[in-house]
C-alpha cells in the first residue's frame, strides 16, 4: 500500500497557484526527500496531507485515508514536526512531552524521549526559553510520540547544530528499521543524500525529477569526476584526455610528492576512458580516484535545464507536478495545540 497519494492536487490561495495538477506516491517504508527552493510549495503539500489547508481540487491519501475526508484517522498514524509553529508557551518540555503522550495514547516516559532528541537534563525548563535548536528537539520527541507509521518532517534541521542534524539523520535510520515511512521536506540537499531513498525535485511549477540519486545521476549525465596519479607527465596528456566524449573540464596538477595528478570532471561512463587515456600516452598510472555527481550538482543540473532529460524521462516513476512559487507556505502552530496551526511565512 502507499503511504502517500497524491492525485491532481491543485492548491490556489487567492491569484497565486501553489500546487497545479500534483501527482505523487510514495510507498510505505520508503524515505523521500521532497526537494525544492523556499516557496515551491512543499509545505502547503504537508498541509494538504494533514488537512491543515484544503485542496482547491483533487486527492490526497494517507494509507488509504482520504486526509480531508478522515483526517482524524489520519493524524492517528502520523506524527508531524512542522517547519514552524507559535509560541511555546509557559509549560516546561516534560509538561508538553506528558500531554503530548495523553492526546496520542503514547506509551512512552517523557524523559525516555527526551534522552532521545538530546534534552535529557532541560525537561524541567519552560519551553519558552529554549533555544531554537532545543525547541526543535522538543517537536521532532512530539513527533515521535506513539511510533506513528509515517513520519513527516518539514524543514527537519531548522535551528540544529551539526550535533542535532546527526541525531536527526539517526532518527530518520531508526524509524526505517522500525518499519515507518518517512517524508521530509529540505531544501539542505547534502543533509537528503545521507538518508533519501528517493527524492523529487520542485522547481519553476514542475516537479522535474522523481527517482534514487544513483537513477537520477544517470539520468542527467550529471558530472562526476575521476582523479589519475602519475609517476610521470606525458606531454600530450591533457589534450588527449580533453578530447575524449563526456569530459567537460581537465587539470593537472601536482600532489605533495610532486607527482603528476589529472583530474577530470565528467560523466560516469567517461571514467574509464580518462585512465585507458592515461595508459595509451605512455604514463605510469599511481593511483585512480573517483567521485560522483553530488545531489546539489544535480539539482542544479535538473533546475537549469542541462539534464539530459526532463525529469525522469524513460524511468518508471510515481510523481509528476506542477508548484507555483505560493508564499503562504509555513507552519506555525503552537506546541501542545491540537487545532491546525496558524498559517504565513514564506515556505
Amino acid at each position: 500500500m502507499a503511504a502517500i497519494e497524491l492525485r491532481d492536487v491543485t492548491k490556489r490561495f487567492g491569484t497565486v497557484t501553489a500546487l497545479d495538477g500534483l501527482d505523487l506516491e510514495v510507498q510505505e517504508g520508503e524515505v523521500f526527500g521532497f526537494l525544492g527552493p523556499n516557496g515551491a510549495g512543499k509545505s502547503t503539500t504537508i498541509d494538504i496531507l494533514m488537512d491543515y489547508v484544503r485542496p482547491t481540487s483533487g486527492t490526497a491519501r494517507v494509507f488509504g485515508h482520504d486526509a480531508q475526508a478522515e483526517p482524524t484517522k489520519v493524524r492517528e498514524r502520523v506524527g508531524i514536526l512542522p517547519d514552524g509553529y507559535g509560541s511555546l508557551g509557559r509549560m516546561t518540555g516534560r509538561e508538553q512531552l506528558e500531554f503530548t503522550i495523553e492526546a496520542r495514547r503514547g506509551r512512552e516516559h517523557p524523559d525516555e524521549v527526551l534522552e532521545r532528541v538530546g534534552l535529557a537534563g532541560d525537561g524541567d525548563r519552560q519551553v519558552r526559553t529554549y533555544s531554537k535548536g532545543m525547541a526543535q528537539r522538543l517537536m521532532l520527541g512530539m513527533a515521535l510520540v506513539g511510533d506513528p507509521d509515517l513520519l513527516v518532517l518539514d524543514e527537519p534541521t531548522t535551528g540544529l547544530d551539526p550535533a542535532g542534524a546527526r541525531m536527526m539523520r539517526e532518527v530518520i535510520d531508526d524509524a526505517v528499521s522500525d518499519g515507518q515511512t518517512v517524508f521530509f521536506s529540505s531544501h539542505i540537499l547534502g543533509q537528503v543524500e545521507a538518508v533519501a531513498d528517493r527524492v523529487g525535485i520542485l522547481y519553476g511549477g514542475e516537479l522535474v525529477a522523481v527517482d534514487s540519486i544513483d537513477a537520477l545521476r544517470e539520468t542527467a549525465g550529471a558530472t562526476g569526476g575521476v582523479t589519475v596519479t602519475l609517476d610521470e607527465r606525458p606531454d600530450t596528456l591533457r589534450n588527449a584526455v580533453a578530447g575524449l566524449r563526456g569530459v567537460t573540464d581537465v587539470t593537472v596538477d601536482t600532489d605533495e610528492q610532486e607527482r603528476p595528478v589529472v583530474d577530470a570532471a565528467c560523466t560516469p561512463a567517461a571514467k574509464g576512458r580518462v585512465v585507458k587515456a592515461c595508459y595509451d600516452d605512455g604514463a605510469d598510472v599511481r593511483d585512480v580516484d573517483t567521485r560522483e555527481a553530488s545531489l546539489e550538482e544535480l539539482f542544479v543540473a535538473y533546475t537549469s535545464g542541462d539534464a539530459s532529460a526532463t525529469g525522469s524521462a524513460g524511468r518508471t516513476v510515481d510523481a509528476t507536478a506542477t508548484v507555483g512559487d505560493a508564499t503562504a507556505d509555513t507552519d506555525g502552530s503552537a506546541v501542545g495545540d491540537a487545532s491546525p496551526p496558524t498559517r504565513g511565512g514564506d515556505e
